[in-house]
C-alpha cells in the first residue's frame, strides 16, 4: 500500500486535494484506499503560539552588550 501524505482544510464540509495528490489518483480508479484524518489538537496551535511569543519577548530584551556570552 502506498501512503500519500499532505495538508489541508476542511473547507464546506470536504477535505481540499493538493493537485500533486490528485494526479496519481486519476491513475488509480476504482482502487480500495485507507482514509487517515489526524486533527491537529488546539494545545498544538496555544503552544506554537506561546513558544513563539516567548521567543519574540527574549529577543527584545538582548542587547548588544550580551553578545559577550555568545559563542564565537
Amino acid at each position: 500500500m502506498e501512503a500519500l501524505e499532505f495538508k489541508s482544510k476542511i473547507k464546506n464540509d470536504k477535505i481540499q486535494i493538493p493537485n500533486h495528490v490528485k494526479s496519481k489518483l486519476v491513475f488509480n480508479q476504482n482502487k480500495n484506499v485507507r482514509v487517515i484524518v489526524l486533527l491537529e489538537d488546539s494545545d498544538d496551535v496555544e503552544e506554537k503560539e506561546f513558544k513563539n511569543m516567548a521567543s519574540e519577548t527574549f529577543f527584545e530584551g538582548y542587547s548588544h552588550s550580551d553578545s559577550v556570552y555568545d559563542d564565537d
